[in-house]
């Protein structure tokens, strides 16, 4: 289940990204236009709580493969599948990384009002 969220709501934030180019390019070349900005801002506030939501609880389930749960007899699976281990934990680490550009990317667009 949390394996899913995290690929669907990093592919909505994928896609909201490259459809929200035009608007960023009419921001650019139009600055007096306030409206699409304050709605831009918006809309990333939004995604950077869905991507921060999918790659904690992507984190979640990555901590349980790499060391187990004792309490309720599940293994740690890391030792078996070493290389998928890793790729996941990449992916946790690029989503993180894209929660602080989005971050940035409010906070820029929020100084550039």
């Amino acid at each position: 289940m949390h394996d899913r969220f995290f690929v669907i709501a990093n592919s909505i934030t994928a896609a909201y990204l490259a459809l929200t180019i035009p608007i960023s390019i009419v921001c650019i070349v139009r600055p007096h236009l306030v409206t699409p900005r304050v709605v831009l801002i918006f809309l990333d506030s939004v995604m950077v709580a869905l991507t921060t939501a999918a790659a904690g609880g992507a984190a979640s389930i990555v901590y349980l493969a790499h060391n187990g749960n004792s309490d309720a007899n599940w293994p740690a699976i890391c030792q078996q599948f070493n290389d998928f281990c890793q790729a996941v934990s990449g992916a946790v680490v690029a989503s993180f990384l894209t929660v602080v550009v989005l971050m940035f990317l409010v906070i820029l667009s929020a100084f550039a009002l």
